[in-house]
């Protein structure tokens, strides 16, 4: 999921909280998206710029995690990985995932037995080292039989995109959608401050595409992507929408 402006101050007053937490130090490495790779869910079309649809392959920190308010010991910080593909409603601009990856197996099975979300479980790391000067993120996971890497180095101190840039299109959305298993649509919304961005100055991937999420996504392996984005993360509420 991405972003939305929040509504009114603190979301948390006006409205039931299904989710908070921070997200810092998200890598967004981003993909032209090949016709025909993924299932768009009922009622949604991709979101195109440049004529082009897009995925990205997402790394970050998961920090200070509450679900209905409460903080499960065990389960406040991990890292999270995630291959993404935008999409929209009318007006409204989201995403959809094909896979999520958390270290924790509890995380991973009551969101894919609950709400039919596409995580699983694996092994991971998470480093993130802040200097005066830059900030460097690196994200691993462990799954069939290799270890993928996401790594990116980004300048101080960060800055705003403006609405019309690149890193606004990939950083910025209100929503998140899937399909439950009796094939209706599933929305969260999401709200966050606006992020800012450190300017991406080193990037590197080792990912295998077929091994992470089948064969057919073979066809990436090799590709560069056509922009790194570095995003300083924030708080985020979350709010399921049936």
């Amino acid at each position: 999921m991405s972003v939305s402006r929040l509504d009114s101050g603190d979301p948390a007053s006006t409205r039931r909280t299904f989710l908070t937490a921070r997200w810092n130090d998200l890598i967004l490495a981003n993909y032209r998206l090949p016709e025909g790779l993924v299932r768009v869910p009922p009622g949604l079309e991709l979101d195109r710029r440049d004529g082009s649809a897009w995925c990205s392959l997402v790394g970050f920190q998961f920090l200070d995690t509450k679900v209905l308010g409460i903080s499960w010991p065990g389960y406040r910080h991990f890292p999270e990985w995630n291959l993404r593909f935008y999409v929209r409603e009318g007006e409204r601009r989201g995403v959809c995932f094909v896979r999520e990856f958390v270290p924790q197996w509890l995380v991973a099975t009551l969101a894919r037995v609950i709400y039919n979300e596409p995580y699983r479980a694996a092994r991971m790391t998470m480093n993130v080292k802040h200097t005066a000067d830059a900030v460097t993120a690196t994200y691993s996971v462990l799954w069939g039989g290799r270890v993928h890497t996401l790594r990116a180095v980004g300048s101080k101190p960060a800055f705003r995109p403006g609405p019309g840039s690149v890193e606004h299109f990939f950083k910025e959305h209100s929503w998140g959608f899937g399909t439950s298993r009796r094939g209706k649509l599933i929305r969260y919304e999401l709200n966050h401050p606006e992020w800012d961005v450190y300017p991406v100055r080193e990037f590197a991937a080792e990912v295998d595409w077929a091994a992470l999420y089948g064969p057919e996504w073979g066809v990436m392996n090799g590709v560069e992507p056509a922009s790194v984005v570095l995003a300083a993360g924030s708080e985020v509420w979350v709010y399921p929408k049936g």
